[in-house]
């Protein structure tokens, strides 16, 4: 006998995956760019602060310090290595990338935000060398939980993404650029 649970009714919402050529640079030199770019999560200096009881101004003055463009690497995975053994020839490297000053100003109106913070990006190369940085879209992601001050930072990490894609000279999708009016595009096109 299967036990019944009431659950909240499922949200169905589109996200926008961007997909951002990274022209005329091989793989691992735009590897090695990003994650200059958005280094890994400085793990001692954190635990470092968790033992002193530092206060959240010290985290985030932290967190500032440890990410050039407001983003840091929570965790890395080269997926190639596995991959190849069934044949594949495609190199793929996946990340959790995000800003915890950020998530914790949607978290406090919905832990649920952590569904998709921090932000899931691949790194992929194919077999005939091109390459290209992925990401759903941050606003398409947040907007879901139908809270406009969730679906705010949402939008602000659309800038920052923004930011960072410039950053490493390559295409900012349209998707993320802003209009004439201070707003991002809500189509889905």
């Amino acid at each position: 006998m299967t036990q019944e649970f009431e659950s909240t009714p499922a949200v169905v919402h589109q996200v926008r995956r961007l997909q951002v050529d990274v022209v005329g640079v091989p793989y691992e030199d735009f590897r090695e760019r990003y994650e200059a770019a958005v280094p890994a999560l400085d793990e001692p200096r954190f635990e470092e602060l968790k033992g002193s009881n530092a206060d959240w101004d010290t985290v985030l003055t932290a967190t500032a310090e440890n990410s050039p463009h407001d983003f840091i690497i929570y965790w890395r995975n080269d997926v190639t290595a596995m991959m190849s053994l069934a044949g594949n020839e495609a190199r793929c490297t996946q990340y959790l990338m995000g800003n915890h000053g950020m998530a914790e100003r949607m978290y406090r109106y919905d832990a649920a935000v952590m569904l998709y913070a921090p932000l899931r990006t691949t790194l992929v190369g194919d077999p005939d060398g091109a390459v290209r940085f992925c990401v759903d879209q941050p606003s398409t992601q947040f907007s879901s939980f139908g809270d406009s001050r969730i679906a705010r930072v949402g939008a602000e990490l659309d800038e920052e993404l923004a930011r960072l894609l410039e950053s490493l000279e390559v295409g900012v999708p349209a998707a993320l650029a802003m209009t004439g009016d201070g707003e991002f595009p809500t189509s889905m096109g």
